[in-house]
């Protein structure tokens, strides 16, 4: 009878849940994307969770659900990256700019914080993170993906992303600094062997790559189970190692996707692809939903100039930074106009994913009180409600035709 009631109990949740994921694109679609879905999805999110009506809660099964949609999430934003970008000299450039971006988000923790280093760290790498999976939509639904500016984006997106998720492992890691890193390198390692142990299968016994590959469009789906499954090894070992499952989730997008062009190019658009679907559909969805359950709408109402105090933090310590960057020094990445140049600044400070992940592991290790972190999500939701769409607007102004030019004659 037990099992039947927390059945229940797990089912009603997610039934709050799947509404919220939704009505989150329809209200997005009606506010002609003003609004992100994943801002909906955060306000839902708070909206039924326990700190207003209640309607829904974090039950193990839901959770478990929501570890699973922050995996998808990362993975496909490792996907959408190239390792040689990141090799490249616009990578070199770009992940220079996130260390300086770290270094004035420490120095601002620490001000702010009063000296305690281990907080300063937590603001500090809230405060320079990019939402690359969050980006990526916005992006490509602006045509921008293929610009200077969206490879730009999608560059200091990528070290946006990973920097800061190496920089959790290591230095908010129970473990020792070096014993943190040494553990990091043997993950390193594993996820290079897990990824390309079963590419060297395929490719030593022909027969069974051929109908590996053959089957990747029916109903066995093999090569987006391949996938999956070496999404879940990496998180498993990112957990047993006590690491940031989210690292293990984009070293599973990042190294899959690498593979994938090296061994079947064809093949790893289609199973991003396939990943989106499962992922968007529900997974993803509970993750920005849970998050938004966490927010405590009173706790944020009480302290809004703190809120708009860490929005500004975000927008001064990592989109300043990369502005003057792409202003002052040669960093390779082509974006030449000064409208681009703010347009980068401001899709780099868009952070939300990280600053969810990294006030989770904040809490639970009493770094910083939930009603912090709730300040913190909804700034990062601030974050990618208002810096993308005044990027698209800054970049819009720059290709309207002024009053005084002249009309070409047809």
């Amino acid at each position: 009878m037990g099992e039947g009631h927390a059945l229940v109990a797990d089912l009603l949740s997610v039934w709050w849940i799947a509404l919220a994921a939704a009505l989150g694109p329809v209200l997005a679609l009606t506010t002609r994307r003003t609004i992100p879905d994943v801002v909906w999805l955060l306000v839902f999110g708070a909206l039924i969770g326990p700190h207003a009506l209640g309607l829904a809660a974090e039950t193990d099964a839901v959770g478990f659900l929501r570890e699973l949609g922050l995996g998808f999430l990362f993975l496909l934003a490792g996907f959408e990256v190239r390792v040689a970008d990141l090799h490249g000299r616009q990578g070199r450039h770009a992940a220079l700019t996130w260390l300086v971006c770290a270094v004035l988000g420490a120095g601002a923790g620490l001000l702010v914080v009063q000296g305690d280093s281990e907080v300063a760290i937590v603001l500090a790498i809230a405060s320079t993170s990019t939402a690359l999976g969050t980006l990526l939509p916005i992006l490509k639904d602006s045509g921008a993906l293929a610009t200077p500016l969206g490879r730009a984006a999608m560059t200091h997106g990528a070290y946006g992303e990973l920097l800061p998720i190496v920089a959790m492992s290591v230095l908010l890691s129970t473990r020792a600094t070096w014993q943190a890193a040494v553990v990091l390198l043997a993950f390193a390692a594993a996820a290079v062997v897990v990824v390309v142990l079963p590419a060297r299968i395929l490719r030593r016994v022909p027969l069974l790559g051929r109908a590996v590959m053959g089957a990747a469009n029916t109903t066995m789906q093999t090569t987006a189970r391949i996938t999956v499954l070496v999404l879940v090894t990496l998180m498993l070992l990112t957990a047993v190692l006590e690491l940031d499952v989210a690292l293990g989730a984009f070293s599973a997008g990042l190294l899959s996707n690498a593979m994938l062009r090296a061994v079947a190019p064809g093949h790893a658009g289609e199973i991003a692809h396939k990943l989106e679907i499962v992922g968007f559909s529900l997974l993803i969805p509970v993750f920005f939903v849970t998050s938004g359950m966490t927010i405590d709408p009173g706790a944020v109402a009480a302290e809004w100039p703190l809120l708009l105090a860490f929005v500004a933090v975000i927008l001064v310590v990592r989109g300043l930074p990369v502005f003057a960057r792409e202003m002052w020094t040669t960093t390779h990445s082509n974006v030449t106009a000064t409208r681009d140049r703010l347009a980068l600044g401001l899709y780099a400070a868009t952070g939300l994913p990280i600053i969810v992940a990294v006030t989770q592991v904040a809490v639970s290790t009493k770094l910083i009180t939930a009603a912090t972190a709730s300040i913190m999500v909804t700034a990062g939701a601030v974050t990618v409600l208002v810096f993308p769409m005044a990027a698209s607007r800054i970049v819009a102004g720059g290709k309207v035709r002024s009053p005084g030019t002249a009309r070409r004659p047809r």
